[in-house]
Parts: C-alpha cells; sequence; structure tokens
C-alpha cells in the first residue's frame, strides 16, 4: 500500500490510508520454531479437548513433561515451564478459543450486523438446503497456514476449499464463489460470528505467515478486509444468512460437524505430513479431500460418502 518511491511522501500516505506512520517502518518479529512446534501440539490437545481454554491447555502439556529447553519446547525436566499467557497468546494467533458458555456474550460490538441463527429445530433432509463455512489453521514444517472450506450439512461433502496465508475475507469469498459455480445454491448459509463473514467495512490486524531469506523465516504479517463484502455475495443469490450465537455451543451442531470434518482432516492427512511449501500443502491437502469427498465411508452417513449422499439423495433417516 505505501510506495516509498512515490512522489507523495509517507507521512501523506500514511494518513491517506487511515494508518500510522510508525507503523510503515515497524519490521515483524519472525515466529520461532518452538513456536511453531508448541503451535502444533496446542492444535492437536485443541481437537481432542475443544473445551480446553488456555489453562487447562497449559496443564495438559505440563502433564507431557513439556518444559522449555535450549532447543524449544520438548519433553525435558529442569527448564521453565510454558506460561499460560505465551499458551493465550499463541491461541489467539492461531485463532482457536475454547468451546464454552460464555455470560453477556451476545452483545454485537458496535458496526457489527448480527444475523440470526436459523436453524434451531430445522431438520436439514437433503442437500443443498444448509451450507456451513469455517476456516481452520493448519500447520507446515516452517509456519502455517489458513484453510477455509464450505461443506453441505446434509452430506458432509466438501464442495470447496482454500488456503491462504492470511486470514482476510479474500480466499474465503474464493471459496464461496467456487461452491456456488459447481453446485445448487442454498437455502441457508451458516457460518459463526468471524469478522471474515460479516460487518461492515474496518481495519483488522490478523495474523498470517511469509517466508523470507535464505533461512526462510516466518514473519507475522496484517490484513485489512471489509467483510460486507462475503455477506453481499450471499444477498446476491438470495441466500439467507445463519449465523452461531457466540457462547452457545451446545445448539451449535453446525461447529460440532465441522470440527469433526477439521479433525478427519488433520488426524488422516495434515498431521502425517510435514509440508515444506503452501503449494505442497495445497496438492496434498487436495487430494486427500477427493479420497474424503468420493471414497472414504462416514459412520454418520450409514457407511456411505459424501459424494453417494449429495447426488443421490438419501432417506430422511441420514438428516442432521
Amino acid at each position: 500500500m505505501i510506495d516509498p518511491e512515490h512522489d507523495l511522501p509517507i507521512k501523506q500516505q500514511a494518513m491517506a490510508l487511515g494508518i500510522s506512520r510508525s507503523g510503515v517502518y515497524y519490521h515483524p518479529r519472525p515466529i520461532s520454531a518452538e513456536d511453531l512446534w508448541l503451535m502444533r501440539r496446542i492444535d492437536e490437545l485443541h481437537l481432542n479437548y475443544p473445551f480446553a481454554g488456555s489453562r487447562m491447555l497449559r496443564g495438559l502439556l505440563w502433564q507431557q513433561g513439556l518444559e522449555l529447553s535450549p532447543h524449544g519446547p520438548r519433553p525435558v525436566r529442569g527448564g521453565p515451564k510454558v506460561g499460560r499467557r505465551h499458551i493465550k497468546t499463541l491461541m489467539k494467533r492461531m485463532c482457536i478459543e475454547a468451546i464454552y458458555r460464555r455470560p453477556n456474550t451476545s452483545k454485537p460490538a458496535p458496526g457489527h450486523r448480527i444475523y440470526p441463527y436459523l436453524l434451531r429445530g430445522l431438520a436439514v433432509t437433503r442437500p443443498n438446503q444448509v451450507w456451513a463455512m469455517d476456516i481452520t489453521y493448519i500447520p507446515m514444517a516452517r509456519g502455517f497456514v489458513y484453510l477455509a472450506a464450505v461443506v453441505d450439512w446434509f452430506s458432509r461433502r466438501v464442495l470447496a476449499w482454500k488456503l491462504s496465508i492470511t486470514m482476510d475475507t479474500s480466499f474465503c469469498i474464493e471459496a464461496l464463489e467456487e461452491a456456488l459455480s459447481a453446485n445448487e445454491k442454498p437455502e441457508i448459509f451458516n457460518t459463526d460470528q468471524g469478522s471474515q463473514f460479516r460487518g461492515p467495512q474496518r481495519q483488522v490486524f490478523v495474523v498470517g505467515v511469509e517466508f523470507r531469506g535464505p533461512q526462510r523465516q516466518v514473519f507475522v504479517v496484517g490484513v485489512e478486509f471489509a467483510s460486507e463484502a462475503f455477506t453481499g455475495r450471499l444477498k446476491e443469490n438470495g441466500i439467507a444468512i445463519s449465523m452461531d450465537g457466540k457462547g452457545r455451543w451446545r445448539d451449535s451442531p453446525r461447529r460440532v460437524f465441522v470440527e469433526r470434518v477439521w479433525k478427519s482432516i488433520k488426524y488422516e492427512e495434515v498431521y502425517l505430513h510435514a509440508y515444506a511449501s503452501v503449494s505442497e500443502a495445497r496438492s496434498s491437502i487436495g487430494r486427500y479431500l477427493e479420497f474424503y469427498n468420493s471414497i472414504r465411508p462416514h459412520s454418520s452417513l450409514k457407511a456411505l460418502t459424501p459424494d453417494q449422499v449429495y447426488f443421490n439423495r438419501l432417506p430422511k433417516s441420514l438428516a442432521a
């Protein structure tokens, strides 16, 4: 956004963009190999214990004897233990949080449009009745990326997916447009209240990664996005927008079944590999999702595949 060679002084460029001039000269610190290792371990624990917050995760890591050694976090004795604040910081960077009911969390932030939750008491009995979308963290050998996926609620079929090094709106919109172009549009589209999916245009600093230099160091980068572009795309197609209420995890079957999709992807694909690049991650995850949709039997679908259920339409007894 800032062009140092432009005739307009940097100070005036920063003012025109509404950003601090000091931010222009800021050099982000690299994410250490130790933190990347910890983030992967936290991600594994979060999949198994989604209700665990930073305090419980700290205890789980301590139970495993995880302490800090000169070579990074690993099961050793005698070193300083991983602190709760550090775990909480990494959880924010990974965009994960414990699933539990919080008091007084349904108040919308100023300027944020909150859409109603439309699925309570609704029987989902056919493909393309309800789609859901979510984002998850994917670790690599050096760094991490974000995976966004659009999933058909009835069949559990992954309709479209995209990877991104930053958690902005653009790759969510790309996944949505791909799903809409290849399939019959849904009646309802359900997401959480993440700012990628709602609200007016606003500036946000979100964690992403860049690889720089011969050592391929990982740096944190920021992005700016406008989520109205996402909800606007749904409105243009006449799709009803449904959003989970914060804190109502028991009332969010979307989160339950999407977490199952993430767990399958991570345990059957991601954790078995150490992707050296984003392109390698994209190719490998793409192959797995082909298997997930067309070959892998699903117990919740009576041992059928998502493709079989999506394209052949099954009895109401399989409704979610």
